[in-house]
């Protein structure tokens, strides 16, 4: 039986002792299969979807070769969106924690260009960003990867979705030849095999059981005629009530039109599509994130990456010809021992999708009555939180902890009627409870963060 505790690889102590601290003990599937491999210098593809710990698999192997004496960029991970890119950056610094003085740069388009040189002058170890941004930055000569070893492709088939292959190609003809190839693709598609086989040097492949467990997610599925696809949506959430819900639709039009049909009937939703600017992208997934949106609608291409701690409930408005992207749309919720609703839509027409979800699954579909339920006529879903975004962020040095004291200091609001705070460049965002949301808004706009007056408003 294969040991699957940190200890039993030939990690640093250091290492051994900060994967502790942070409660890495025993390794995850595609951990367990992937890091021996790369910890000994191989080029992997590995088949694995969000949530997995893919983060670790290939950060713990870029970490353990660095030489933190020089600051040229020694690795470099590609993910397809700011938000992926994100999340990797910050638990790649969490890793890292073992080693002082390791630097680590997120380079991705929708943010200024000027701060991003002023970095990069200054040196880095590590680099992760979005294939554009690295690639408007190799081309002013800002960023050099004559020194990188190890190139790490996350999600790479949503990056293919989205169009970089030609970009992706670009930037690979920029690195080594000698360096390790790190390849992580929830699904499989032929494009993942061709680029696999133009970049990697005879890489071994791990892939983990991308099916989920009946006990951790309930799906059922439920026949609609097309145009019903909204009231049926709306029945199942007037039904059940999940506090927070992820809708896929195939299409950034449907994706709008959807969320705006559930906002007149009383559903605080928002749409998450390609078509968005940076600024309203972090707005919709921020109020998402904290509790301030009940229902998030999105394209498969605009949700990667994201990932939402306690998601009760995924529903498929429509259904994706690839029972894998069914597979990865659903594992969304029944996360960390929690458990979790999946729901799906199909019209007669699509009747060939379920038989292919069922064998990819190899258990039969549950088929549910919408019938039975009914929504009634003055149902709202309202969120628990609400958002107030601050005109003032990182570059005005405001910290999580500044308006947190704005808010509850001298007899303010309770520590416990304030949520999630996010901190960007020029701006800030905090949830506060409902309740309390007016008289919140109040405090910030007349007292000070910092000792400055911001100005501050209640997103709807």
């Amino acid at each position: 039986m294969q040991n699957t505790k940190f200890a039993s690889l030939k990690l640093p102590q250091s290492l051994l002792k900060n994967l502790d601290d942070l409660g890495y003990r025993e390794m995850t599937p595609i951990q367990a299969k992937s890091l021996p491999y790369a910890l000994g210098g191989r080029d992997v593809i590995a088949k694995a979807k969000t949530g997995s710990g893919k983060t670790a698999s290939f950060g713990i192997p870029m970490l353990t070769q660095l030489n933190v004496k020089s600051f040229k960029v020694q690795g470099l991970v590609l993910c397809p969106t700011r938000e992926l890119a994100d999340q990797v950056a910050k638990e790649l610094r969490r890793l890292a924690r073992f080693t002082h003085n390791t630097k680590i740069l997120t380079l991705c388009g929708g943010v200024g260009f000027g701060p991003q040189l002023g970095s990069l002058e200054h040196g880095a170890h590590i680099v992760v960003g979005t294939p554009g941004r690295i690639q408007e930055h190799l081309r002013k000569g800002s960023l050099s990867l004559k020194h990188l070893q190890m190139l790490v492709l996350d999600e790479a088939d949503r990056m293919l979705d989205m169009g970089f292959y030609d970009r992706i190609t670009e930037i690979i003809n920029l690195t080594p030849k000698k360096r390790q190839t790190l390849l992580f693709s929830a699904t499989y598609p032929d494009t993942i095999e061709q680029l696999s086989a133009s970049i990697q040097r005879q890489p071994v492949s791990v892939s983990v059981e991308a099916v989920h467990k009946s006990s951790d997610i309930e799906q059922c599925f439920f026949h609609v005629e097309k145009s019903a696809r909204a009231e049926a949506l709306i029945k199942l959430l007037a039904t059940y009530r999940p506090e927070s819900t992820v809708a896929f639709c195939n299409t950034k039009k449907q994706c709008a039109e959807l969320a705006a049909e559930l906002r007149e009937q009383g559903i605080s939703a928002l749409a998450l599509h390609g078509d968005l600017e940076q600024r309203d992208r972090d707005q919709v997934l921020v109020r998402f994130a904290n509790r301030s949106c009940s229902v998030l609608v999105a394209t498969d291409v605009a949700a990667r990456g994201l990932d939402i701690s306690d998601l009760q409930a995924v529903v498929n408005v429509e259904l994706s010809r690839d029972p894998e992207v069914y597979v990865h749309r659903i594992g969304r919720t029944g996360r960390a021992g929690k458990s979790g609703f999946a729901w799906s839509l199909y019209t007669e027409r699509e009747l060939y999708k379920l038989d292919a979800i069922a064998e990819y699954q190899g258990n039969p579909i549950e088929e549910g009555n919408l019938a039975d339920m009914k929504a009634p006529n003055d149902f709202e879903l309202r969120p628990p939180m609400v958002t107030l975004e601050i005109a003032g962020g990182r570059k005005q040095k405001v910290r999580p902890g500044d308006i947190l004291g704005a808010l509850t200091g001298d007899a303010g609001i309770p520590g416990q009627q304030v949520g999630k705070i996010d901190i960007y460049d020029f701006s800030a965002f905090v949830a506060v409870k409902r309740a309390v949301a007016n008289q919140a808004l109040k405090r910030l706009e007349k007292g000070k963060i910092k000792g400055r007056n911001f100005k501050v408003r209640k997103l709807r």
